[in-house]
């Protein structure tokens, strides 16, 4: 018996040096894979650079971003967590804040919503700034963009109201045009990490809650000015974003605003492609405003996983989805891409009308790019392996790629489509960045290596749009 017992422990102390071991070399061979990957992301951004003399006009609108551990800011205001989480279209209570947060939290999913009681928005702002770990930034798309473009190389003529101190926040290369604002427009951004709980919800992805009380956003103040410059800086390439800001905003002149925006869209000239960077819309109307307004007159659209599942739903059944998998497989994103895609090519172009012929997908996993085949858009492999290189410079806050803070969440291999029998590619570490032809239409996907030590999340999209846009000019 004590013989028995030795050679047991002896064994099961085997067992586990085994394990130790195996444990060790794998570490050591997923250490060497993201170094392979990243270096192969790397020489595939290098392999093409922005053109000279690029000129890119964005618009429209921006704000002061305050940065905040969301939990921690709902405590310190003497929020609990609901009983049960619900969407409403604004936020109008106490109530409907910490319903409206632990619905997107407990998905992991981004959001931006309009807080219509101005005295508890402002309340709620100040309790932020006082926190020991608040942040205030430059914010709004536009501006995050016009910045991120600047430093890609590009002339930006960036059309958004706001006060002289945000303004010098701003690169040099940026020309802005719109009046100077007494006090910004605030945005208070609630982040969360992975894995946080409150209450009973957990986040299964870090993320982050945005809520606003704008003025001067929602009703694209800056688009007048903005307009006029256009046709003296002939930009190569329009961008349009911030529009979420009028979504459940309560004001009779929105449909002329938008109206008025979709009547410049139209005069654009054709050598200067459209850019319409997509944010989180909950509102059926606003949706059919983008639909009337703005979508005809894109060539190239910009959206996460949760916008593209938005407008696949809309443009399918009619109805908005609120929050879509925060893990979404690379074939679910590709099927929805290529039914968007195809649902927008319906329609014959009329009277200034486009066809899209890009859409960019970036989602916590992978970028995904889906151009027309013989479309002005150029190199799309690198503009993929770009966007996701920015993705971790973003979220890490860092200028080079750090392995050692970073992880691998797309699978080893992926199929093409959901359809039964489909073709999987696997991922090559050597040649991360998989491009192929289908229909009328070329598609590249890149994994996107995943910072560990999350600084920001906010303007994430931005930044990511931004840099694919940027090599396919």
């Amino acid at each position: 018996m004590a013989a028995a017992l030795k050679v047991g422990s002896v064994l099961s102390v085997v067992i586990v040096f085994a394990a130790l071991v195996y444990k060790r070399n794998l570490d050591g061979q997923l250490k060497d894979q993201l170094s392979v990957i990243s270096d192969s992301l790397l020489r595939a951004e290098k392999k093409h650079s922005v053109s000279p003399k690029t000129r890119v006009a964005i618009g429209l609108g921006g704000c002061e971003d305050v940065f905040v551990d969301g939990i921690e800011l709902l405590e310190t205001f003497g929020l609990e967590p609901p009983d049960k989480p619900i969407h409403h279209d604004t936020i109008e209570s106490r109530r409907h804040l910490t319903e409206m947060f632990a619905y997107f939290f407990r998905h992991g999913a981004a959001a931006e919503r309009y807080m219509a009681d101005k005295n508890f928005f402002m309340k709620f702002v100040d309790v932020a700034k006082e926190l020991s770990d608040s942040r205030r930034a430059l914010g709004g798309n536009a501006p995050v963009m016009a910045n991120r473009l600047a430093i890609e190389g590009c002339d930006v003529l960036l059309g958004a109201s706001m006060s002289d101190k945000l303004m010098s926040e701003l690169k040099e290369e940026v020309q802005v045009t719109g009046s100077i604002l007494p006090v910004d427009d605030v945005h208070l951004i609630m982040e969360y990490k992975s894995g946080e709980r409150w209450g009973k919800y957990t986040a299964p992805r870090a993320n982050r809650f945005i809520v606003h009380s704008d003025v001067s956003n929602p009703m694209l103040e800056s688009l007048e000015d903005f307009k006029s410059k256009l046709p003296d800086f002939q930009p190569h390439l329009l961008v349009i974003g911030g529009l979420q800001m009028m979504d459940n905003f309560p004001s009779v002149k929105r449909k002329e605003r938008i109206t008025e925006l979709g009547d410049m869209l139209k005069n654009v000239p054709r050598e200067t492609r459209i850019h319409f960077e997509m944010a989180s819309f909950a509102e059926e109307d606003m949706m059919d405003h983008l639909y009337d307004h703005v979508l005809p007159y894109s060539d190239s659209l910009g959206m996460n996983e949760q916008e593209l599942a938005n407008l696949h739903t809309r443009l399918n059944y009619g109805n908005v989805t609120l929050v879509a998998d925060a893990y979404p497989r690379v074939a679910t994103v590709l099927d929805q891409m290529r039914m968007v895609y195809n649902l927008l090519h319906k329609t014959l172009p009329v009277g200034g009308q486009r066809r899209v012929t890009r859409i960019h997908t970036h989602t916590l996993a992978f970028q995904a790019i889906l151009t027309t085949k013989g479309s002005a858009w150029k190199n799309t492999m690198a503009a993929a392996a770009k966007a996701s290189l920015t993705a971790y410079r973003h979220v890490c806050a860092l200028p080079d790629i750090d392995t050692t803070k970073a992880r691998l969440i797309m699978d080893d291999s992926f199929s093409v489509s959901r359809q039964e029998g489909s073709r999987r590619i696997p991922l090559q570490p050597d040649r991360p960045v998989s491009c192929w032809s289908e229909q009328n239409f070329e598609i590249c996907i890149a994994p996107v290596l995943v910072c560990t030590e999350v600084i920001q999340t906010a303007g994430g999209g931005d930044n990511v749009s931004s840099a694919g846009l940027v090599l396919q000019i």
